[in-house]
């Protein structure tokens, strides 16, 4: 049990007062932090595997072993090997042999091994969630949603698999005809964050087994579980020798990397992560010139202007900002506020914010989790002292409350020279800055190298228009706060990478397009 220091914001008359300043009063009161639970049981304990999977194989051994730790209790969940370049080649040469018959498989017959995929993974929901919330810590509902929403993909590519639709081009030439053909680029290299750790993989692998490939994925070292859970289901579902594959690591982590990437049998990388690690692995790739998919870092902003409708700007800002306690690369991490409604916004989300509960995942009252680790907490602290430092105000939260566990909040004042402004916060912290025209907040907003996410906040039409062209960004959301679906293209430009996952666009990062001509005739 862990006692929290939690302010609440008192609401002064100047809510009602358009342009007033922000004057707030806080009233002091304690609540308790679960930090432990009862864990669910898994209705089928198998899906918990304990080893690498390569060529069908569960690897349980190898020549050290590293520890998965619960980031809400700090306990044990278990061991894996710690494989390393050999290990990965392993796999890539287990990938590469699979690849020459998976490669020659109808869409239909991938369509079938794919639904079936996704039966089973809908089918033990429920315990997939368990295995997630253990390792990440969100909470459970949060946890299986992520496991239907990272389903979602195995059916939408499913569905892809059946449409890899060629074409004819006219031709100039009587004599001639011109036609295309889409083939899958080869083996996948693969590289996921803890973030999501279902989710991630399955947009990937999705799309990549639809379109022929076989892979070989590196999932984060935090969260290997749920990605050995899925190749349990991948096994029943009878998904060939070969064709997926697992290798687990921690300190081994920048050689399997590399291995990956050097490797002339890899065709492609697709890596979810920071844009330093993308660079990274960007120029270990380009010596064999490999196909590159590169979802990065993010600074999204998040606009509410004066004519937007508060109550729903302030529950998308809810949703945006805090949804994964922060650690999501499109959460809202810079938040501009028109001048006019100011206070009301700040006063009014803080108020919410103060309600939350954080704690361990598996509790049911608990909204928040804990970050992944002490790092993590390490950056959160960093950003919000860098804040109050230069004249930021905390209405909310900003305690570190013990192990892992952050308690949200909201920080008024924010300035362009606070870290905040120009680095991913990851965490938590809801930062508001002030400004007072359209043209000034969307050149603040698009002053970053980043580009994945923006949102913004207003009913009218013609800003609708001009802010979704003008936002520097791959996705935009107008007065929406999630952006993601199987159905819609996720991704993003600027440093934030290149490529795109899910949509019917999903496909084409995994396929080479070939122009056969056809003459003599």
């Amino acid at each position: 049990m862990i006692r929290a220091a939690v302010r609440t914001p008192y609401l002064r008359a100047c809510l009602n007062q358009s342009r007033a300043p922000l004057t707030t009063k806080f009233i002091m009161s304690t609540r308790t932090i679960q930090t432990t639970a009862e864990i669910p049981k898994l209705s089928d304990p198998s899906l918990f595997r304990t080893g690498a999977f390569i060529n069908d194989e569960w690897i349980t051994s190898a020549e050290k072993s590293f520890t998965v730790t619960d980031p809400a209790s700090g306990v044990e969940i278990g061991k894996l090997p710690d494989m390393n370049a050999q290990d990965t080649k392993k796999a890539i040469d287990a990938a590469a042999e699979a690849f020459k018959s998976w490669s020659q498989t109808t869409g239909k017959q991938r369509h079938d091994l794919l639904k079936k995929w996704y039966d089973l993974t809908m089918e033990n929901q429920t315990d997939l969630g368990t295995i997630l919330t253990q390792e990440n810590g969100k909470p459970y509902p949060e946890a299986k949603g992520e496991i239907a929403y990272g389903a979602s993909f195995f059916e939408w590519f499913a569905e892809e698999a059946v449409r890899t639709y060629g074409t004819v081009i006219p031709s100039h030439i009587p004599s001639q005809r011109f036609i295309t053909i889409k083939q899958p680029v080869g083996v996948v290299g693969i590289i996921t964050p803890w973030n999501f750790p279902n989710a991630m993989i399955t947009r990937k692998v999705g799309a990549a087994l639809a379109a022929g490939c076989t892979v070989v994925i590196k999932p984060g070292a935090e969260t290997p579980y749920s990605a050995l859970a899925l190749c349990e289901l991948a096994q029943r579902a009878g998904i060939p020798k070969g064709v997926i594959n697992v290798v687990t690591t921690h300190e081994n982590v920048a050689e399997v990397g590399k291995e990956l990437c050097t490797n002339p049998t890899v065709k492609k990388i697709s890596f979810t992560g920071s844009t330093p690690v993308g660079k990274l692995l960007m120029q270990q790739s380009s010596g064999t010139m490999k196909k590159i998919s590169m979802e990065l870092g993010g600074n999204a902003p998040f606009i509410v202007f004066d004519d937007a409708d508060v109550d729903a700007a302030v529950e998308g800002a809810l949703a945006c900002k805090f949804r994964g306690s922060g650690q999501t690369c499109v959460c809202a991490n810079r938040i501009y506020v028109q001048k006019g409604i100011y206070a009301l916004f700040a006063s009014r989300l803080a108020e919410k914010v103060a309600k939350f509960n954080v704690g361990n995942g598996f509790n049911a009252d608990t909204t928040h989790g804990p970050l992944i680790n002490d790092k993590a907490i390490i950056k959160v602290q960093r950003h919000l002292e860098d804040a109050v430092s230069k004249g930021g105000e905390v209405l909310t939260g900003g305690k570190h409350l013990g192990g892992n566990f952050f308690e949200p909040a909201v920080i008024t004042g924010m300035t362009n020279d606070m870290a905040i402004a120009t680095e991913e916060t990851f965490g938590p912290i809801a930062g508001l800055f002030e400004f007072e025209t359209e043209e000034e907040v969307l050149e603040l907003a698009n002053s970053t190298e980043f580009g994945l996410a923006s949102y913004f906040y207003s009913r009218d039409i013609g800003r609708i228009w001009r802010m979704g062209e003008k936002l520097e960004s791959g996705m935009v959301g107008a007065n929406s706060p999630i952006l993601s679906s199987c159905y819609t293209p996720f991704g993003g430009i600027k440093e934030s990478g290149m490529g795109r996952e899910g949509s019917l666009y999903g496909l084409d990062d995994y396929t080479n397009i070939k122009y056969i001509n056809m003459g003599g005739l």
